[in-house]
């Protein structure tokens, strides 16, 4: 039981090929800042992939306003014997500017901003950010904005107290306390327009956003305009073991599963892909996995493939389904080690983890899987030679956290979690080991074809 590094196990050109999966990966981490984003790219890669909108095809797709994908491939076996599930989220903790974000004040113009998800605020001050999202005109018309991942974009910031002033206004408060939720303000501009009268410097900005991209202040009351880390993705450590980048938890788990349900040839069962918004959020809205959009998706595949799918149906087809929940944990941070009960934690390059429960104190809010079903994933992943781990997010009393897994449970199908698991998790530049996010491909791609 004692798990050891999946380094060790890995001859030098199993490594190579973990380091060249990985580049596409950092290149799909910079390019899926967004659900939209994400989005968007899971949508091209299945297109390049056979996939299509023809329900009686072998490969089919659909996306929910932009931000949610599913996508499906058939199988030898009848669907009503159960599919093949692996949900992943691409929502990821962000900053949202508010409905009426811009305003001035002692000479700058100033966004105001709307946390998304669990964040520390204090660690979203004083770095590059970068402005991404989408704009609806009055006249109905749709403006994607992307301003700062550019060598020659400006970035932006939230700008945090000097030191020598922070004594009372922080330094004598909680760490959560110190920086306020209203006061994740970001900076936008500092010119004056020459002429006017009252606030110049915003007067000035809204000439520019008018020259540029044609909106109007009153434009950003239908806008979804999001606020995330100007990083991009980049090695980490002297060996280039690790990756950095914003947005891994989940987006580790979508880029694997794209992968591997377009590598997963010739499956036994038929397989679904889901790609989930508003995880981070309890999985809320028509976008979020509790919206009816699984159900209507599987009524058109089924009905495509010339099979009568009623509600029973349906229900039946989800209840003999097997599936995983693919999300991070977190892995043994080594500053805070007493955080974790380190004999059922999980460790960063140890493979993928498996997770029997999520939830927090006594298993609140978690799907529990039985250990048949367990028993079963284990004997898949050591057959197929998967390096693997088992963890839980945290001691029992310091936290912990939830999946969808649960809203997938109560359709009665087998669900247990799994991932990469990661470090500085939720923070704006989170760390995975490669061979971790190469052995949750493996692992996927491996439940797709079983």
């Amino acid at each position: 039981m004692q798990k050891q590094s999946g380094w060790k196990q890995k001859s030098k050109k199993d490594i190579q090929e973990i380091f060249r999966f990985c580049e596409e990966y950092k290149s799909f981490l910079d390019r899926s800042k967004t659900e939209r984003e994400t989005a968007r790219y899971i949508v091209d890669y299945l297109t390049k992939n056979g996939f299509s909108g023809d329900c009686s095809g072998e490969k089919v797709f659909r996306a929910n306003r932009g931000k949610t994908v599913i996508a499906f491939r058939r199988g030898e076996k009848d669907p009503a014997e159960g599919l093949r599930i692996i949900v992943a989220h691409i929502d990821a903790p962000r900053l949202d500017l508010k409905q009426n974000p811009l305003y001035e004040d002692v000479d700058l113009a100033l966004l105001r901003t709307h946390y998304y998800g669990g964040i520390k605020k204090y660690q979203w001050v004083a770095i590059p950010l970068a402005l991404h999202g989408v704009v609806i005109r009055a006249d109905g018309t749709t403006v994607e904005v992307a301003v700062g991942e550019s060598d020659d974009d400006p970035v932006f910031l939230i700008d945090d107290l000097l030191p020598h002033l922070a004594r009372k206004t922080q330094d004598e408060k909680k760490l959560s306390e110190a920086i306020e939720g209203e006061k994740l303000i970001v900076l936008f501009g500092n010119i004056p327009l020459v002429g006017a009268e009252k606030d110049a410097v915003k007067q000035y900005v809204l000439n520019i956003l008018k020259e540029r991209y044609g909106i109007s202040e009153e434009d950003f009351v239908s806008a979804e305009l999001e606020i995330v880390p100007a990083f991009k993705a980049r090695d980490v450590g002297i060996d280039r073991s690790m990756i950095g980048a914003y947005g891994q938890d989940d987006r580790a788990s979508a880029f694997t599963l794209l992968k591997a349900i377009c590598e997963s040839e010739a499956p036994k069962h038929p397989c679904l892909a889901i790609f989930a918004d508003k995880e981070e959020i309890g999985s809320e809205g028509n976008t979020g996995v509790q919206s009816a959009f699984l159900q209507l998706f599987l009524y058109d595949v089924l009905t495509g493939m010339g099979i009568k799918a009623d509600e029973a149906v349906i229900r039946k087809t989800l209840f003999n389904s097997e599936a995983l929940s693919a999300d991070v944990n977190g892995a043994v941070n080594p500053t805070f080690q007493d955080v974790h009960e380190k004999q059922n934690a999980c460790y960063l390059g140890r493979g993928i983890c498996i997770s029997k429960f999520t939830g927090h104190l006594g298993k609140v809010g978690a799907n529990d899987a039985n250990a048949e079903y367990t028993g079963k994933i284990r004997r898949l992943l050591n057959g197929a030679g998967v390096i693997w781990q088992s963890g839980e997010l945290g001691k029992i009393d310091e936290g912990g956290g939830g999946t969808v897994a649960k809203f997938l449970a109560v359709y009665g199908m087998d669900i247990i979690d799994c991932g990469a698991p990661l470090l500085t998790m939720h923070s704006p530049y989170e760390i995975s080991s490669k061979i971790d996010i190469h052995e949750t491909y493996r692992a996927f791609q491996v439940f797709f074809i079983s």
